[in-house]
């Protein structure tokens, strides 16, 4: 990133009680919302500690003109950064920023290792350094072309209730208790876009983004996993309840120690269900997976079951974040496996008649 004096985001400088939520266009998405929300904010915290920056995506409550419920799960940095502060029982700065260039509204929702700047991230995919700006009320940097930014700070032990939420699960999040922020300053273009989104039961808005992040994190993954063909987190399973690996299998139980790689790399952690089949099934084709789960598991044998962390929005685990994993392998089994019969030869037509087909196929009327 490069820091600028000036940026487009404080054309317009709102502080005090001008420093009003009510001049934003809030969305309630749902009708048992608890209020209106901000869906899809650029949230930027700064380790206590190390001064390390993140960017996160939250949601954001409206709960006064003046205040947000600021809604991290306890996984994510920014509550992190929190902790640190509420140990040291000091005022945490925080910075919301809102439009500007689209990759700032990506980066947020990028499940990068911790420790890794989001904005070195997005200046790699906008291909030129992201332009910070100081913020005016609070000793941080805010991106220099946002349309909107929103300041504030969080004291270390006051909280509010946050929730109920129309989710991207499809169903609502429970009302909880989270930090509550308080707002310095508004600052904007003088004509601002305000950006938001509406999730829900996929697919959704959000949907998209998600599989812009399976696309291109999955050769980061190939790194630590390389017999990792191809994966699918389909849009039904929202992201977590699902996972689809196809694998160039090379060794006995090797599915199995994809399902526990996934369970141990980053979010794909919270992985509710995990199905691993053979290098030539094609886990975008879901029939084609559910085909291949039916024809070569035994449930006996091929289903894992564990206990950990999953997401907080699961509202079938037996506690908020913890509760139980499934891994389903069903690739082809091998008598270093157990499987002490003959496997079966899968038909496919030959390669001369197929050929020879596609040659005649004109003719055929086609």
């Amino acid at each position: 990133p490069k820091t600028v004096k000036k940026g487009a985001c404080q054309e317009v400088v709102l502080t005090g009680e001008d420093a009003s939520l009510d001049v934003l266009p809030l969305i309630k998405c749902w009708p048992l919302d608890a209020d209106r929300y901000i869906t899809l904010p650029q949230v930027f915290t700064h380790s206590l500690k190390t001064g390390q920056r993140n960017v996160g995506t939250y949601r954001l409550q409206k709960i006064t003109p003046h205040a947000l419920a600021m809604h991290w799960q306890i996984h994510h940095d920014g509550a992190a950064h929190h902790r640190e502060y509420r140990q040291a029982a000091q005022q945490m700065p925080v910075a919301i920023a809102l439009g500007g260039d689209p990759v700032m509204s990506y980066i947020g929702t990028a499940p990068l290792p911790s420790g890794i700047d989001e904005l070195l991230f997005g200046g790699f995919l906008r291909k030129s350094n992201v332009e910070m700006v100081p913020a005016k009320t609070i000793d941080m940097l805010v991106p220099a072309d946002a349309d909107i930014v929103i300041e504030g700070y969080i004291e270390p032990d006051e909280t509010c209730i946050e929730g109920p939420f129309g989710d991207h699960t499809g169903f609502y999040s429970l009302a909880d208790t989270y930090p509550l922020m308080h707002i310095t300053a508004i600052t904007h273009r003088k004509n601002p876009i305000y950006q938001t989104i509406i999730v829900g039961k996929p697919p959704m808005e959000d949907c998209y983004m998600g599989k812009a992040t399976e696309r291109i994190f999955m050769p980061l993954i190939k790194t630590q996993l390389p017999e990792l063909v191809d994966m699918n987190l389909p849009l039904f399973g929202v992201f977590h309840n699902f996972a689809l690996i196809s694998i160039d299998k090379r060794y006995p139980y090797q599915a199995k120690k994809m399902m526990h790689s996934f369970w141990g790399l980053g979010q794909l952690m919270f992985s509710k269900i995990i199905i691993v089949v053979d290098k030539d099934v094609d886990v975008q084709n879901v029939e084609e997976v559910l085909f291949y789960v039916g024809s070569n598991v035994d449930p006996k044998r091929d289903v894992t079951i564990v206990e950990g962390p999953v997401d907080v929005l699961d509202h079938a685990s037996p506690l908020m974040g913890a509760g139980s994993k499934m891994g389903i392998d069903a690739t082809t089994k091998w008598a270093e496996e157990g499987y002490q019969r003959e496997w079966p030869e899968e038909i496919r037509m030959s390669d001369d008649v197929i050929a020879l087909v596609d040659e005649k196929w004109k003719k055929y009327g086609f």
